[in-house]
């Protein structure tokens, strides 16, 4: 779902030698939450997991406690681990910190050479073209995807490495709160236009427009999903 998510598997875990195991076992086990087969508000079975992923249960509690300091995951006391709920109050800062960092790659991205300036508008442009055929059949969750694509190729092409890794962060969160709707339409055809004005400004080489345009691009979305709640 996510551009970044690493598709690991159980056969994957017992073929890496490099990486610590309990490192394994936390991608795994975010790349479970970020798919929905662990949803928010779920309590986490250490032993199920542990079992599903053919380890011990010492690398799964290593692997929580990595997601807790994420926030991804909560430990309750006398309770155990359940998967984030983020509250409305969560979700509008995270918003409002998404918006900042998208201003920001926008920025970036179009302050980049011609050539390859040239090749991400191509490519947001295919993004686009797909955007168009998943609203044109009504396919909401494809389209969601898409909408992330096009985000993080913009956030990549922005070359700064502390962006990728808040902007992976805060969007994480951010997709706890959508896991319970994906089905639900968040305005595609207003989106898509947005996304055009984009494009087109980073084509250009426009920086103060592009960054404009992104920061409001965020802003309006979180409008978006206030009005259909």
């Amino acid at each position: 779902m996510l551009p970044w998510l690493a598709e690991l598997s159980a056969d994957h875990l017992s073929t890496v030698r490099d990486t610590p195991l309990a490192k394994l076992v936390r991608d795994d086990m975010l790349a479970m939450i970020l798919r929905g087969e662990l949803r928010p508000g779920q309590r986490i079975n250490e032993p199920d997991v542990a079992t599903r992923l053919g380890v011990s249960r010492v690398p799964v509690r290593e692997a929580l406690r990595e997601l807790e300091s994420t926030g991804l995951v909560v430990a309750r006391k006398h309770a155990g681990v359940f998967v984030r709920e983020p509250t409305g109050d969560e979700v509008r800062e995270l918003y409002e910190m998404r918006g900042l960092l998208d201003g920001f790659a926008g920025r970036r991205a179009a302050r980049l050479e011609a050539p390859a300036r040239l090749a991400l508008a191509d490519r947001l442009d295919a993004s686009i073209d797909a955007m168009n055929a998943a609203f044109a059949v009504h396919d909401v969750q494809r389209y969601y995807r898409e909408n992330l694509n096009f985000h993080w190729a913009i956030v990549e092409a922005a070359g700064n490495h502390a962006l990728a890794a808040t902007y992976r962060t805060v969007v994480q969160k951010l997709h706890l709160s959508r896991l319970k709707n994906l089905s639900q339409d968040m305005g595609m055809r207003a989106s898509i236009a947005e996304h055009t004005r984009i494009a087109r400004a980073l084509r250009k080489g426009d920086i103060a427009r592009c960054e404009d345009l992104m920061a409001r691009h965020v802003s309006d979305a979180y409008d978006r999903l206030q009005s259909r709640r």
